[in-house]
């Protein structure tokens, strides 16, 4: 086993571990953001047990640089929509407010 190779299982296992930490936030909560965060870990937990089991594979070949980037491309519509629907509500005075 070489250090790359613990690396590569040591990213995935920590990418997963976080898929694992949102999806407990996102049951508790129903959030999508949450769910969205989800994803992105899991995929690139995928994504690093790939580049490991696939013989001859690099990060810079297109399919693997194609799902980091929608693993990362997750993340940012996670944020959108997230401050979309909160700029969506229409502020109430204070009056009204419960």
């Amino acid at each position: 086993m070489t250090v790359q190779q613990m690396m590569f299982g040591a990213t995935a296992m920590g990418s997963l571990l976080a898929g694992l930490f949102f999806l407990r936030f996102w049951l508790q909560t129903r959030d999508p953001f949450f769910l969205y965060l989800t994803g992105s870990f899991w995929l690139q937990a995928a994504h690093r047990t790939a580049l490991e089991l696939v013989p001859y594979a690099s990060e810079d070949e297109p399919m693997f640089y194609l799902v980091r980037l929608l693993a990362y491309g997750l993340i940012l519509v996670a944020i959108w929509q997230k401050n979309r629907r909160r700029r969506d509500r229409p502020s109430q005075p204070a009056s009204e407010r419960r």
